[in-house]
């Protein structure tokens, strides 16, 4: 492939094949695809991208795949105007990328599992597996389907029952571990040294995770290839943030847009915020800490991209923020209420704490801001219970309709 020029280590710079690993055997430093953007830019346009799939391999160029083998109709997802919230807010030009409507899962992993399991097909896998608090798990065992791979997810025991029934129905062997995700995580590792098995997210890492750079690209082709003056995204392992920052800066390598100007802002749980503590505490390292959040899809407590994400927020001029559960829920049902998105925990997380940043100062009025929106409400339903009006119930009657309802309303 002319486009990719091999694996790079983010911390030592030495350089590997393209090949299934992801940490750097010198220094142990997690390794990164490396491009030959010359040559990119030479097959790359505007006008090559629009005529492309509305999908987000109409922006193959810049990712580590030869040719597409599964999710073939991922990506290119609404970026809807927020007229109603932005009204709310006081913004007005908010946007909402909507990745609950993905396909096929209704989540952004759709993504990055697209990218993962097309490579994995390239290097002759015939299993793929991951370790996952949800989405992800759903995302694997519906693209092995497709590809008639053998499939193995592993998911923290105590996963919301809607996720879980959202790979079970692709018929994966499920392994649900008794502990956190940073176990979960732990043992895969120590499986996947053992296996010959692709794990999208250990040995497949450094593919798998240049599918999130889509949300970027796509972001700026629909603001008409201009670069949005701020985004916010919510941070578990914190890879999401720094490939969006990584995408954008792409399509200026390439001469897509003409500058990139654009704050990049994390959102996380209080309950599992050990990168916004981080940024709080001005430290350049992070310090694990256990999940306790209603936000599962998000409750990373020892985040693998953590400092990257920090050095992005840093360089972009942005700002870390987090939301308690109550303001996660809140979240939520503002987004439903004014714009009729229904989103988990995670977006909940990204829109409550956009209100914390709006009312910090931390956008102008008029500026383009995007809020990422990574799944799908319908998955979580349970987080909702009792925060919710109440179903009025009455017999068949029009008199009973008119006393109990029209009365109240």
């Amino acid at each position: 492939m002319a486009k990719t020029l091999g694996l790079k280590c983010r911390e030592c710079g030495r350089e590997y094949p393209i090949q299934p690993m992801h940490v750097c055997e010198f220094c142990f430093g997690p390794l990164e695809v490396k491009y030959d953007y010359e040559e990119i830019r030479r097959r790359i346009s505007r006008e090559k991208i629009e005529e492309g799939p509305k999908s987000l391999w109409r922006y193959v160029d810049l990712l580590p795949v030869e040719e597409p083998k599964v999710g073939l109709n991922a990506g290119f997802t609404p970026l809807k105007k927020a007229e109603n919230l932005g009204k709310v807010l006081g913004l007005s030009n908010l946007y909402i990328k909507d990745d609950s409507v993905n396909h096929p899962t209704l989540s952004f992993k759709d993504r990055v599992v697209s990218v993962a399991i097309s490579k994995a097909i390239e290097f002759g896998f015939d299993t793929v597996a991951c370790a996952s608090t949800g989405n992800l798990a759903n995302s694997v065992a519906s693209h092995a389907s497709q590809a008639s791979l053998n499939c193995f997810v592993f998911i923290p025991a105590n996963l919301e029952s809607q996720k879980i029934y959202g790979s079970l129905v692709f018929s994966p062997t499920v392994v649900a571990v008794e502990g956190t995700y940073d176990d979960v995580n732990r043992l895969c590792s120590e499986i996947a040294s053992e296996l010959q098995w692709a794990f999208v997210n250990i040995n497949i890492r450094p593919f798998y995770a240049e599918g999130s750079k889509t949300l970027a690209f796509e972001v700026v082709e629909q603001l008409g290839w201009r670069a949005p003056d701020a985004v916010v995204a919510p941070a578990a392992s914190g890879s999401l943030i720094t490939k969006i920052w990584k995408g954008l800066r792409e399509m200026l390598k390439v001469g897509l847009i003409e500058g990139v100007k654009t704050r990049v802002y994390g959102a996380q749980a209080e309950g599992c915020s050990p990168i916004a503590q981080a940024w709080r505490e001005g430290r350049d390292f992070i310090k694990p800490v256990r999940p306790n959040t209603i936000a599962k899809s998000i409750a990373i407590g020892n985040p693998a991209d953590g400092i990257y994400a920090l050095q992005v927020t840093k360089d972009s001029g942005g700002d870390w923020e987090t939301a308690t559960d109550e303001e996660i829920i809140e979240g939520i049902k503002l987004l439903a209420e004014t714009e009729g998105i229904f989103t988990e925990t995670a977006g909940g997380t990204t829109i409550a704490v956009l209100k914390k940043l709006v009312q910090k100062g931390a956008f102008g009025k008029e500026e383009r801001v995007v809020a990422y929106i990574t799944g799908n409400g319908y998955k979580t339903m349970e987080v909702l219970e009792g925060y919710l009006k109440e179903t009025l119930h009455i017999k068949p009657s029009l008199a009973d309709f008119k006393e109990k309802i029209l009365t109240h309303v």
